[in-house]
């Protein structure tokens, strides 16, 4: 697994945390999804977040960075990333590449850490849950064995834990069918660790904070597309694209907010029936 990032927290400050995810971009920049170009709306949530002038220590990217595979749309990720001074770090979501992701990242000075630790009260645990070719996420066995050693190695830290798919039904059944498969397992490991009290995921583009078993899952809106809350069949939402600050206290509460475009700039084609 990858190296260990260290964020050097000063005392007891909070740790501020950025999530960009689901870009969706192509090596093109005028390409489209669902009618929404993604480089475009991209750029537009990077500007309004440089506008917010808020201070950051992390940023999170939590999966479907690009949608065509392509070197050149993680590159293109890379370079919105460049303008901010705080360091990224990343999991793969269901439409991404790996080894494209890992090497053009990497190349643009991206950490590929998978655990970061900040101070002496939090760490930042990013799991892969890419199934590869299909849309529905599972954590591997391996993956859950690295994650059990990695929470006993700091049982005194409270622990973020990152992943693309949603463990929980988020409402909507045509998205559910694609959550994570083997939530149960991952509820087994995280039970003898209850200072993993929070979540935080993509892939649903759309706002969600519900409860699994006393831990808090967060999921947030995508830069681009955004998908209809509580809806049977594939169905298009209207509202702006977002990002989501988190800060992490030093007591090990979590406070949060999701900030959306304030234009009407980015609309889909609502006529579309998926993707």
């Amino acid at each position: 697994m990858e190296s260990l990032l260290n964020l050097p927290v000063d005392g007891d400050a909070s740790i501020r945390i950025l999530q960009i995810t689901d870009t969706h971009l192509f090596a093109g920049k005028e390409e489209t999804l669902l009618g929404i170009k993604t480089w475009e709306s991209y750029q537009a949530v990077l500007a309004a977040i440089h506008e917010q002038q808020r201070p950051c220590d992390l940023i999170v990217a939590t999966g479907d960075l690009a949608q065509d595979h392509s070197p050149e749309a993680y590159q293109h990720f890379a370079s919105g990333i460049a303008s901010m001074a705080a360091p990224c770090v990343w999991l793969p979501g269901n439409h991404d590449f790996q080894p494209a992701m890992y090497s053009a990242l990497q190349e643009a000075g991206i950490s590929p850490a998978k655990q970061v630790t900040a101070g002496d009260k939090w760490q930042i645990v990013l799991l892969d849950s890419q199934v590869f070719g299909v849309p529905h996420g599972e954590l591997s066995e391996y993956q859950l064995e690295w994650l059990e050693r990695k929470l006993s190695e700091s049982p005194h830290r409270h622990t973020l834990l990152l992943l693309h798919h949603h463990p929980l039904p988020a409402g909507c059944s045509w998205l559910d069918q694609h959550s994570l498969r083997n939530a149960p397992a991952l509820d087994e490991v995280l039970s003898r660790f209850p200072r993993v009290t929070n979540l935080l995921c993509g892939h649903i583009h759309q706002e969600l904070d519900l409860d699994w078993n006393g831990r808090r899952i967060l999921a947030t809106p995508s830069t681009c597309v955004q998908f209809k809350p509580h809806c049977a069949n594939f169905t298009l939402d209207t509202i702006a694209p977002g990002w989501r600050w988190l800060e992490l206290h030093p007591d090990g509460t979590l406070t949060t907010e999701v900030c959306r475009l304030t234009s009407a700039q980015f609309r889909p084609d609502i006529a579309s029936e998926g993707y």
